[in-house]
């Protein structure tokens, strides 16, 4: 066969060779046919072979991405974006542009604003009345556990002082006792679900979007963390999306989604699930479950093993609670194992961790790591869990971003949980040194999907100078630098720990003769940079199944 496409007088990261590194790849087609020195892949360069001259620079395996929404990520890009605002007045300029451009009885939907922006993380109605036209508006924030909506919204979806806080949410409420316009978790449904649904050309737009963000970052591969309508997270369904992008021929990157679990709805949604799982094809497949076990810290929904101090209104007896109960959890991962399903956990507290790692050591001996369960987010952990990982064949998947010194950190975090406990955060180092599996993930739109970012913190345990803001505490101070991991073990969670959990590591996650195609160049060698450098990097070729799908030579 002909080779398709060499790259050639570069810095090839594989294991073929014993530096780690080679001269040359060669593609054919979709498949990595040779890895060598630019001597041996000559006589393999045909007239149909395209070739490209690296320069000396960094080629990698293309990078994954154990937790992202990719649709909710477009869609966003494509409505009223309001990521890296970062005042109370930018965010209201921008939604006012907005507003104006639309008829008079539209939704004003948009996201991405941050806590930090509005004081103590709880914008107002009255602030998005003043913008939107009186129209009615809905907002997830950054992290889509937290909603902004204006009167009208409220008066739409029936709230009003005698409602209710949902068992898996609160509404924030002025000092008379009335919605003021701030949802949190389960709240946010109440407006989710009377939202105008997505049309098949606004998801194909969005999906479409979200490829080539995430390609021009490198990615080629992911785990979409909620495929199903989830109004608690103001998230819609992208199932259909990606079904489209198949059918339609345009959905080059390969993807593992895991379908919501409603926690209202029981087992009765598993032959639903089931029916999901077996009608997904090509390169998406729908073999997860996404269970969602607690909040957010900064809205203290997420279920700690110890009070918040000083949360507001809940005379420091508030722990935050599970949002699915513990003898529910064992017999749902004892069926959903049984059946073949991934579980993919949102755990976010020391206690909703525990208590998953305590449904799955409830499973078999000879199931354990079977199934690749993994745990997203990890921002609490007991020191007395960390060794549970690897005994247990639990993956841990982080988002790296977020273990830093940032406003949502510092103000909203660090204040509100004792001072040992605060020692627990993002205990990469820890669990890798307890032989536990990790993967790394974006949770794009909530942070930034860009892997140097996140490499960058995850080695240094601070933000990325271009990412953070230069100068600035959060960019200097490193946050529990004793958590820090190396460049190789980092690199390994964006690669290899994506394509484990994926169940892909036979195709990608490291370039080698027979695997996927799918790479990507880098401007400079992080191998041979300073560590602060890694985060000013950027992507020059993304490479997917063979064919060029960001950049150029």
């Amino acid at each position: 066969m002909t080779t398709t496409l060499v790259l050639r007088n570069g810095r090839i990261r594989t294991p073929h060779h014993p530096s780690g590194f080679a001269q040359s790849i060669a593609l054919t087609d979709a498949v990595i046919t040779a890895v060598g020195d630019d001597a041996e892949i000559a006589p393999l360069i045909g007239s149909a072979t395209r070739v490209i001259d690296l320069g000396g620079r960094l080629v990698l395996p293309a990078f994954g991405d154990a937790h992202v929404h990719a649709l909710a990520g477009g869609l966003e890009s494509l409505r009223c974006n309001l990521l890296g605002l970062r005042t109370r007045h930018e965010v209201l300029a921008r939604i006012a542009d907005w507003a104006e451009q639309l008829p008079a009885d539209a939704w004003v939907l948009g996201g991405g604003w941050a806590l930090e922006c509005f004081p103590g993380g709880n914008p107002t109605a009255e602030d998005l009345d003043a913008v939107t036209g009186g129209r009615p508006a809905f907002f997830p924030n950054r992290d889509h556990h937290s909603a902004w909506v204006n009167t009208r919204a409220l008066e739409l979806a029936g709230i009003d002082g005698t409602t209710a806080d949902p068992f898996d949410g609160r509404i924030e409420r002025d000092a008379t006792g009335r919605a003021s316009g701030a949802l949190h978790d389960g709240a946010m449904g109440f407006v989710a679900r009377i939202l105008p649904p997505v049309t098949k050309d606004e998801m194909r737009d969005g999906l479409q979007a979200a490829q080539r963000r995430l390609h021009s970052e490198g990615i080629t591969h992911w785990q979409d963390a909620c495929i199903g309508y989830a109004g608690e997270l103001g998230i819609f369904d992208s199932y259909e999306a990606y079904q489209l992008g198949v059918n339609e021929g345009w959905l080059n990157a390969r993807v593992r989604g895991a379908l919501w679990w409603d926690r209202n709805a029981g087992m009765d949604q598993l032959d639903a699930l089931r029916t999901r799982r077996e009608a997904a094809t090509g390169s998406f497949r729908a073999t997860s479950i996404k269970m969602m076990m607690d909040g957010v810290c900064e809205t203290y929904t997420a279920a700690l093993s110890r009070s918040y101090v000083g949360a507001p209104g809940k005379n420091g007896t508030h722990k935050g609670s599970l949002f699915i109960d513990q003898a529910e959890l064992v017999a749902i991962i004892a069926t959903l194992d049984a059946d073949d399903f991934q579980v993919h956990f949102h755990t976010l507290g020391d206690a909703a961790i525990t208590a998953a790692l305590d449904a799955i050591a409830q499973l078999p001996e000879h199931r354990r790591g079977v199934g690749r369960h993994h745990m997203a987010h990890l921002q609490f952990i007991n020191p007395a869990d960390i060794g549970r990982f690897g005994q247990l064949g639990v993956v841990a998947n982080f988002q790296p971003l977020w273990a830093c010194h940032d406003p949502q950190m510092d103000e909203m975090t660090l204040p509100f949980v004792d001072e040992e406990m605060a020692q627990w955060q993002y205990s990469m180092g820890s669990l890798r040194d307890h032989r536990g599996r990790i993967a790394f993930g974006s949770d794009w739109p909530v942070s930034s999907p860009n892997p140097l970012f996140e490499l960058h913190t995850a080695v240094n345990r601070t933000a990325a100078p271009l990412y953070g803001r230069a100068g600035e505490r959060e960019c200097e101070v490193p946050f529990l630098p004793e958590q820090s991991l190396t460049i190789d073990q980092a690199l390994a969670a964006f690669t290899s720990g994506v394509a484990y959990v994926n169940g892909d590591e036979d195709l990608l996650g490291s370039l080698e003769v027979g695997k996927q195609a799918d790479l990507v160049v880098l401007n400079q060698n992080l191998f041979e940079i300073s560590s602060r450098e890694i985060g000013n990097s950027r992507v020059d070729l993304t490479v997917a199944s063979g064919q060029v799908v960001f950049g150029d030579e």
